[in-house]
């Protein structure tokens, strides 16, 4: 039962109470002055303290973006800078390779004309060495040849002559007449022999 009792007083209060239309929306006079005093209060502290702090900490921040920002544009040009210097190097290079194969170019064309001239002038030495000696064997060759025909023919002279030719001045003669009428013979064309 003391339970009854003392919701009928909370019942009989809100009855007095009771509010219709706008004034459901709008709230009481002494709710408007403490919600105000209260929100300068807040406004108050939010701007002298609060706002000053979070408007350090957005320049700082702003700051840091701006530098890093700045740091990072330096930073793009010096890359820039330095893939300009790159290609210029390489193209330098390129260059310098190209020069370097068309100086070995020239330079090996230059040693193989040398070793030709080289090899030419080795060929005439050689053949005009072999010349030489071959002249020198067959001047040796028609000597021995004189001495031995001389010989041979003086020989045979003698025994159809039937004297003796060891004379050597009248020996020396026949021979050398022998062999320029052989030699005569040899040099004249075939066509003029006959006549």
């Amino acid at each position: 039962m003391t339970a009854v009792r003392s919701a009928a007083p909370v019942v009989v209060a809100a009855e007095e109470t009771e509010v219709s239309g706008l004034d459901l929306f709008l709230p009481a006079g002494y709710d408007l002055l403490w919600s105000a005093v209260i929100t300068l209060v807040i406004a108050f502290v939010f701007y002298r303290y609060v706002l000053p702090r979070f408007n350090a900490v957005l320049d700082e921040r702003t700051a840091k973006i701006e530098g890093g920002l700045a740091k990072a544009e330096q930073a793009q040009q010096e890359a820039a800078a330095a893939l300009a210097e790159y290609h210029q190097q390489l193209a330098d290079a390129r260059a310098e390779a190209a020069q370097t194969r068309e100086e070995a170019r020239a330079e090996g064309a230059a040693i193989v004309a040398e070793m030709r001239a080289k090899a030419q002038e080795d060929a005439q030495r050689i053949v005009e060495t072999a010349k030489r000696q071959i002249e020198a064997e067959r001047q040796a060759a028609a000597v021995s040849l004189r001495a031995e025909v001389g010989v041979l023919a003086t020989e045979l002279a003698s025994k159809i002559v039937g004297e003796s030719l060891q004379d050597q001045a009248r020996q020396s003669r026949v021979v050398d007449r022998f062999l320029d009428e052989l030699e005569a013979t040899v040099t004249q064309p075939v066509g003029a022999k006959e006549n």
